[in-house]
């Protein structure tokens, strides 16, 4: 009979999407079929599904822990924020609304019968479902309605474990204080707890350790040292970007921009000991050293490009473009990059055309149908074949065109500028081929390391449960599914 378990936090970034790779790697490792699972994610860096849909790059990474294709069932609601108080609601895979947060929660009932919907499917088709919280249990005041937490748990009567984050401080507060605010239906559902991203000699913990224990009556299930290779894992939220470990001949800046979307095209980067990366901050000047400047793909393209000229960073890329300096721009970045953005239909604000960067002669027209598509193809400067994803709207067209960043099914993908140093290209994830990543590299003046991207992904998922296995008691969570 399928069984499923659900891992909540006592907030957001308590490590939830790791703990549930590392114990879904660490199920299929006891011969059991396991797919992961979150109800709603709200994130914009997205993966597009082996069904043709997009989910949270999170449940795509917990799917690989489950060596399994992604489908949208592992993720039924994506919500990608595109301004402070509203986002694109993605439901099953497809874009159903955009809804501002005070109308979301009208939506949330219709939402739940997808969010079974999904959750059943997966639970027919597996031995166990990891189940993955979004925020907190704790906040009380969205208790109605909710699809992400207890309110799913107990429509699906799915058992929970509560994991806190001490690196933070005031872990003990974080799991007795959720305990005391949630319902005494809901604490019901909470069958022990867990302490992630301890720094040190966990036994120093073991006296607070037991005061959770006796405090709340639930049982511990382990305390989980800080995992120092949680880096080499693609990372989903914008807040966990950062730059390389290493020094290396080839300064590359990306543009932190504050809607930036399908940011997982960096990851490959940060690992090459070739390259310096650098994730540039609001309020930061671009480096007049750097060799190459990445525009990245944006949720709201229009609103970050304003974003992208309000740091001034439109006049550092004229001088850095000046030095013979390279440009590339994917996705939204792209489209930036142009003399033009149109929006007729007020797809992303009110409707009218804005002036692009005009590094690229090409000029974007928004439309509402979204390109969403994994694609195979071949780099035009090195003829590298390369695998990749498209997920935007907007068609782009130009002078600049006739010379292709890529070919896709023998057709031009892409813009570049005359001399090649400006780059503009629709496609995600192309510095994970290596033999593509190793070319780039090259041409931008550095040696590629020769390691395989997807091999230390792989690795690191198996040294993550390797590590849980050793500070956790995963035969007793496990045994807590039902």
């Amino acid at each position: 009979m399928s069984k499923a378990i659900m891992i909540q936090g006592t907030g957001s970034n308590v490590g939830k999407s790791m703990l549930v790779a590392g114990l879904c790697r660490a199920a299929l490792r006891r011969g059991l079929s396991v797919a992961p699972f979150k109800p709603q994610n709200m994130s914009n860096n997205a993966a597009v599904t082996s069904d043709g849909g997009e989910i949270g790059r999170a449940q795509a990474l917990q799917a690989l822990a489950c060596k399994l294709p992604t489908t949208v069932h592992m993720n039924p609601v994506l919500l990608k924020p595109e301004t402070d108080v509203g986002a694109q609601v993605v439901v099953q895979g497809k874009r159903l609304t955009t809804a501002k947060a005070r109308d979301y929660a009208k939506l949330k009932p219709q939402l739940m019968t997808s969010v079974l919907e999904s959750f059943h499917q997966l639970k027919a088709q597996h031995d166990l479902v990891i189940v993955e919280g979004a925020g907190s249990p704790a906040e009380v005041n969205l208790r109605a309605g909710d699809i992400a937490n207890m309110g799913f748990a107990q429509a699906s009567d799915t058992p929970v474990i509560l994991a806190g984050d001490i690196d933070r401080g005031g872990v003990i507060a974080q799991i007795v204080g959720t305990q005391a605010v949630i319902s005494a239906e809901d604490a019901a559902l909470v069958k022990g707890f867990m302490i992630n991203k301890f720094r040190g000699d966990p036994s120093l913990f073991d006296d607070g350790y037991a005061l959770i224990a006796e405090t709340t009556g639930w049982p511990g299930f382990g305390v989980l040292p800080y995992f120092a290779d949680a880096w080499k894992l693609p990372a989903e939220d914008a807040l966990d970007l950062r730059g390389s470990e290493t020094t290396g001949e080839v300064h590359i800046v990306c543009l932190g921009l504050s809607r930036i979307a399908n940011f997982d095209d960096l990851d490959p980067l940060a690992q090459e000991p070739g390259v310096t990366l650098t994730m540039l901050r609001a309020g930061q000047a671009i480096p007049g050293g750097a060799t190459l400047v990445i525009i990245p793909g944006s949720k709201s393209t229009i609103g970050d490009l304003q974003f992208l000229r309000a740091q001034g960073w439109d006049v550092d890329l004229a001088a850095h473009v000046r030095r013979g300096g390279h440009v590339l721009g994917i996705c939204g970045g792209y489209q930036m990059l142009g003399t033009k953005i149109s929006d007729p239909d007020g797809i992303e604000g009110p409707a009218g055309d804005t002036d692009g960067l005009g590094l690229l002669n090409v000029q974007t027209v928004m439309t509402p149908n979204k390109s969403l598509t994994e694609v195979s193809a071949k780099h035009a400067a090195s003829g590298n074949d390369f695998s990749g994803y498209e997920i935007h709207i907007g068609r782009t067209d130009g002078p600049d065109r006739e010379r292709a960043f890529a070919s896709v099914n023998n057709r031009p993908e892409g813009a570049c500028s005359q001399d090649q140093k400006i780059q503009g290209s629709y496609l995600h994830g192309m510095f994970r081929d290596d033999s593509f990543r190793a070319a780039f590299l090259q041409a931008l003046g550095a040696k590629s390391s020769g390691s395989s991207y997807d091999q230390t992904v792989e690795e690191t998922l198996e040294a993550l449960a390797d590590h849980i296995e050793t500070h956790m008691d995963v035969d007793g969570l496990l045994a807590a599914a039902q």
